[in-house]
């Protein structure tokens, strides 16, 4: 590919300078494919070049994983490396930054045992919950980037060769991640200060719900108690500034566990720890999914939903408008990092606890007071599309347009 080293020099340096803002004398913890080790190396060398005191880095290898479903024995699906996930909760405590490189196969599990990739998940959730709720909770600066990894690849453009594929992926990857200027860094300075100001606006309006509607969907989603929006680079715990999502277009908050109700569909594909779900319908009642559906994966879906009481409440709501530029791509990524910046979304699961004023100061029972989910997992799916209509509900109960066919009416 034409300027592929430059290009990717260009990646390493939004990560560790926007993504991450790495400090100096910081630890990195990094997972990634086995595949992306060319971008893992100059994060590597831009990490100690921005002074982290140590790098370490955890390969996933997609067919060893996928060994394990084909000859592991049934017992061995209740069980995750405690041992493992602990250790990274410990990094993340003492001040050590994360950073996920995702591009792993999106149906890598299809043709899998669904009760086998449900247990798994599921004792993967608890071992990894510690860490889990310290990212929930921006303890720490924290970023999620993208490799393009060739199984990817021919799922996203399945009628090129393999090179070619590839080839398109990675100009996906860089466009959306705004590398296709002569200063990244400025521009995704510039994006941010856009975010903000929407950010800015709802934070003003102090909206008690929000009401999606269009075709498959008519939800209202309230709003936890205290509430606070939040998108593009954020101030975590330790006073860093950081950028979670590289590329990110939502800005997003915490809905309350128990006012939401109607039924909403799914608007894109769902790619989910190598499994894919499509077609979702669900609806609420009290907060809580009471009927859930889906044309693809629905045995996938219906064990994610037990896997706690917090999996079938919402803890997270957000909103993209349809002409942001991973939309306007028409390219459907089959990964969420890409996937959920082209549409509104929510999320099953657990509320980040920094979308709550004084989030950090509060135990579990007081966010819980406000309405802010707990649970096991966070999985996003995107809701939102050109013929979805968004109001901004008060508190007086008074709707408000916020976005029409999909785009923000202001």
């Amino acid at each position: 590919m034409k300027n592929y080293l430059e290009m990717l020099d260009k990646l390493a340096d939004v990560t560790v300078q926007v993504g991450l803002n790495l400090q100096r004398g910081q630890e990195l913890v990094i997972t990634a494919p086995i595949e992306a080790l060319p971008l893992t190396r100059k994060i590597t060398e831009r990490a100690y070049q921005a002074g982290a005191k140590m790098v370490t880095t955890l390969y996933s290898d997609d067919a060893a994983t996928l060994a394990r479903y084909r000859f592991a024995p049934s017992d061995a699906f209740d069980y995750a490396p405690a041992w493992l996930y602990e250790g990274m909760a410990e990094a993340y405590a003492a001040g050590a930054a994360r950073l996920a490189i995702t591009g792993q196969n999106p149906a890598l599990l299809k043709g899998q045992d669904p009760d086998r990739i449900s247990r798994a998940s599921k004792a993967q959730s608890i071992a990894n919950r510690r860490a889990l709720e310290l990212i929930a909770s921006f303890h720490i600066n924290w970023s999620i980037v993208a490799y393009a990894t060739v199984d990817w690849a021919k799922m996203v453009f399945p009628d090129l060769p393999e090179g070619q594929a590839v080839e398109k992926l990675w100009e996906a990857i860089f466009k959306a991640s705004r590398l296709d200027t002569d200063d990244p860094v400025a521009a995704w300075a510039a994006h941010n200060a856009n975010l903000h100001k929407r950010v800015q606006f709802l934070n003003e309006k102090r909206y008690a719900a929000l009401h999606f509607k269009g075709p498959g969907t008519d939800l209202k989603v309230g709003l936890a108690d205290d509430h606070v929006w939040s998108g593009g680079a954020a101030v975590a715990k330790n006073g860093v500034v950081c950028n979670p999502n590289i590329p990110t277009e939502e800005v997003f908050t915490t809905p309350h566990k128990d006012r939401v109700e109607g039924y909403v569909s799914s608007s894109k594909p769902l790619a989910h720890q190598g499994s894919l779900l499509d077609g979702i319908r669900v609806r609420f009642e009290g907060g809580r999914i009471v009927e859930a559906s889906a044309k693809v994966g629905e045995d996938i879906l219906k064990e994610l939903l037990e896997t706690d009481e917090g999996a079938r409440r919402l803890g997270e709501v957000a909103l993209v408008p349809h002409s942001s530029p991973i939309a306007q791509s028409g390219i459907l990524f089959y990964n969420t990092l890409f996937d959920e910046n082209a549409a509104s979304h929510i999320a099953l699961g657990q509320a980040y606890s920094e979308c709550i004023r004084g989030g950090d100061r509060l135990s579990r029972e007081e966010l819980a007071a406000r309405g802010a989910n707990a649970s096991l997992i966070h999985v996003d799916w995107m809701i939102g599309s050109n013929e979805i209509d968004v109001d901004g509900i008060t508190h007086t109960g008074q709707a408000e347009p916020l976005m029409r066919r999909g785009e923000w009416v202001s």
